[in-house]
């Protein structure tokens, strides 16, 4: 065979013989790796050294019925709140009272200048002194018109006029009577008073500013009228009605008030779900608006699964519960816990079944949670 020729099959049978090496390590690589040269262990159940309770306390998982309790958190809000504004544009000359104070309805709050609107008053006096004086005249004018008449010392047209006359001059001092009502009206308002009873929560302006129509100066709210305004789930808002006693508790506080189901809002928010009911409280110094609140509602009777405290072991973040089988040995379960009860007993939603056994793991227990015949404490 020529030489080229042999150097050319040489070449090819390496790169084979590299190609075959390559794919003969990569399938070793891929059985090693999916543990084909380990040793199997056969199919079935195999028993291992399982736990077995020996003398270890006992207590037994009881299901007990408690009644519950629903909450809706809310805001403290009065159903009575003024606004206190101006009707009048004019210099505040004067503002009596601070955020904070208790005002009696009729107490001056706000003292507007009001030199312009005397001024207006006393011109509207004067005009009215003229109007009377006017209708005076036409009234003696027209008596002697009238003593004419009977004498035939005067003409019917004569007669026409001084009865106008009369009628002018009274309406016109009817017109002025009014306007001097008007003018004593606009004084008035240039001193403002309370319209009721209440506490001033904020004060928006101050003596030297323009009072504007319109414009808040104070805002006070009735002490008496605060309640709680809380959105309520509409499952449970449909059993709610209107006098129905509930409880409030003020976290800021730390007290519980009774209250009672003032209104319900007859439309449910679309997005929540839920009604908007407004709860009534008792005056108290201590309550503010604005205050945080929490609206308790009786949710009827639940069944629960209560676990003993000490049963309960801690594995970081994890609760888990040693459970005495009925053959004597010991299943370690992962369990969900929910509230603490009453003390030593905490509800449990799931792992363990009513009626099963769990060790204790703390020490100092007595002979009746030895025992395992406590009762749902």
């Amino acid at each position: 065979m020529p030489l080229p020729h042999l150097r050319r099959w040489v070449t090819v049978a390496r790169r084979v013989s590299s190609v075959a090496i390559g794919l003969v390590v990569l399938v070793v690589t891929i059985a090693w790796l999916s543990g084909m040269f380990e040793r199997k262990v056969r199919p079935g159940w195999s028993p291992r050294n399982a736990m077995r309770h020996t003398d270890q306390p006992t207590d037994v998982v009881h299901e007990i019925e408690k009644a519950t309790t629903e909450e809706a958190v809310g805001t403290l809000k009065a159903s009575s709140r003024t606004i206190v504004a101006s009707k009048l544009l004019a210099t505040i000359d004067q503002i009596d009272v601070v955020a904070g104070d208790q005002v009696e309805a009729g107490q001056v709050l706000i003292r507007l200048e009001d030199q312009e609107y005397q001024t207006r008053l006393d011109q509207a006096k004067r005009s009215l002194d003229a109007a009377i004086a006017n209708r005076q005249q036409a009234e003696k004018q027209f008596r002697r018109v009238e003593t004419l008449i009977d004498q035939n010392a005067a003409s019917r047209s004569e007669y026409d006029r001084a009865a106008r006359d009369v009628q002018v001059t009274t309406a016109d001092e009817a017109r002025a009577r009014q306007a001097v009502t008007e003018a004593e009206v606009l004084l008035s308002y240039a001193t403002i008073k309370a319209s009721k009873s209440g506490r001033i929560v904020d004060r928006l302006a101050e003596p030297g500013d323009i009072a504007q129509p319109g414009v808040p100066m104070l805002v006070l709210y009735d002490a008496t009228s605060l309640r709680l305004e809380a959105p309520v789930m509409e499952d449970t808002a449909i059993k709610l009605r209107l006098g129905q006693p509930l409880t409030v508790y003020v976290d800021a506080l730390d007290r519980e008030y009774r209250a009672v189901v003032d209104e319900i809002v007859p439309q449910a928010d679309a997005p929540s779900r839920s009604f908007l009911v407004k709860a009534g409280l008792p005056k108290s110094e201590d309550l503010y608006e604005g205050m945080f609140g929490r609206l308790r509602i009786p949710g009827g009777e639940r069944r629960h699964l209560c676990l003993n405290t000490d049963a309960i072991v801690e594995v970081g973040q994890l609760d888990f519960v040693d459970v005495v089988l009925p053959g004597g040995d010991i299943e370690r379960r992962l369990v969900k816990t929910g509230r603490l009860g009453m003390p030593g007993r905490r509800e449990v939603l799931s792992g363990v079944e009513a009626g099963e056994r769990v060790v204790l793991h703390a020490t100092g227990v007595d002979d009746t949670d030895v025992s395992g015949e406590a009762d749902g404490r």
